[in-house]
């Protein structure tokens, strides 16, 4: 496309010579502009893709994809419920829950914390591998009996517990006296920490064995819930179509993570939306700053082009020479863009505690953001998105200054000078 001659004519145009450094510095300006826009839009963008599968999979992964509950009373033959459930076609797994609030505190008084107590047997909860595969301490081989919970690592640093422990549960459910209504205070002993990375959870979540929640919460025989866990999460409305299906004529309903979380993960792609619209327009000013640096060069260079014409070069030679000044300074700051921002999402943490260290301040606090570490997952296919829209941009910038230059008539330009 581009000959030896253009190519030489550019490199020298792209050169400043002493008295010519002016454009040259807006270029510069223009390549690093757009090696900026670039990496700040793959970083962001590759946050925000982070966050978004961080969240997904630890939020479903502790609550599952769905969940089937009676209406209006709890599920008593949950156990008959969840075979049914479990011979739908797309169903990985289904567990009876019972789930209530509570008030968290210790033997020795001091803190008091609020809670959520989720029963679970201890097959069930072993399949919980957010839960199962981060254990900090003690095992879920204690995890039996009617004295036996598992918390956050979170819940067991604020109120000074560790394996061994005792956790006292408050119920809001009291018990009636003659005195008036009591709440019911039972203490358990903590055999297992765990660390998800959710703060949420690791804060606030309690499992304790099934048919402890049941006498604790004062559901015998029943369940609060069946938690389902399906193939392809992406998929559930199907899934959630056929237990319904399954269980006609049962007074259940059921809920799909779409919907329980529906508001939560749309507030992260609009957000995600926006900052992409956002951070396109440094990209965009970079553009119209190669747009101006272009201009002032065809307007410096225009002696130059006047001779290059009288010695036989057309319109689309003195076009294309123009067209790939700025074109290299498009495509270098692209590749530079994405070279930088591939780099810093590959070692954001590092480079996060490294910020942390130099200005002593917290960057990323987990009860904020609810997670325990800056999460960057790189989509190479959003990669390949920016880059191609951040050379479109600098191509159609390089268009009308490199057709002005084209339109240059030799005879004006020459006996003006």
């Amino acid at each position: 496309m581009f000959n030896a001659f253009e190519r030489a004519v550019a490199g020298r145009y792209l050169r400043a010579r002493r008295g010519e450094r002016f454009v040259s510095v807006i270029a510069g300006f223009s390549l690093i502009g757009i090696a900026l826009g670039v990496a700040t839009l793959i970083i962001v963008m590759s946050v925000m893709n982070g966050f978004r599968i961080e969240l997904m999979g630890r939020i479903l992964g502790l609550n599952g994809h769905l969940g089937v509950y009676a209406a209006g009373a709890p599920l008593v033959d949950f156990d008959a419920v969840t075979a049914r459930i479990k011979a739908v076609p797309g169903v990985v797994a289904a567990m009876p829950v019972v789930e209530g609030q509570v008030g968290l505190t210790t033997e020795r008084g001091g803190a008091y914390l609020g809670g959520l107590v989720r029963g679970v047997r201890q097959a069930d909860l072993r399949r919980i591998s957010v839960v199962s595969d981060h254990i900090l301490g003690g095992s879920l081989d204690g995890f039996g009996g009617d004295d036996a919970v598992a918390i956050g690592v979170g819940l067991a640093q604020r109120l000074g517990l560790g394996v061994g422990s005792r956790l006292e549960l408050i119920s809001p459910q009291g018990q009636a006296t003659v005195v008036g209504n009591i709440p019911r205070i039972r203490a358990y002993k903590v055999v297992a920490v765990f660390q998800v990375g959710f703060n949420e959870a690791d804060t606030g979540f309690v499992f304790m064995p099934l048919e402890a929640a049941q006498v604790f919460f004062r559901q015998p025989d029943a369940a609060s819930q069946i938690e389902v866990i399906t193939a392809d999460p992406d998929r559930v409305q199907g899934v959630s179509r056929a237990i319904r299906a399954a269980l006609a004529g049962q007074p259940v309903r059921v809920v799909d993570w779409t919907q329980s979380n529906n508001s939560f993960f749309a507030a992260v792609e609009v957000e995600r939306n926006v900052m992409f619209l956002i951070l396109t327009l440094i990209i965009l000013v970079a553009a119209f700053n190669i747009v101006s640096s272009l201009i002032m060069m065809v307007k410096d260079k225009t002696r130059d082009i006047a001779v290059l014409r009288t010695l036989g070069a057309g319109q689309g030679s003195i076009m294309r020479i123009f067209l790939l000044c700025g074109a290299s300074v498009g495509v270098a700051g692209t590749l530079a863009g994405a070279l930088l921002g591939i780099v810093f999402c590959l070692n954001i943490e590092t480079i996060r505690h490294w910020l942390e260290g130099l200005t002593g301040t917290n960057l990323f606090n987990p009860e904020v953001y609810f997670l325990s570490r800056l999460p960057a997952v790189v989509q190479w296919h959003e990669v390949a998105q920016v880059v191609g829209m951040a050379l479109v941009l600098s191509l159609l910038a390089t268009l009308y200054p490199s057709w002005r230059a084209a339109r240059t008539d030799p005879v004006e330009a020459l006996r003006s000078e």
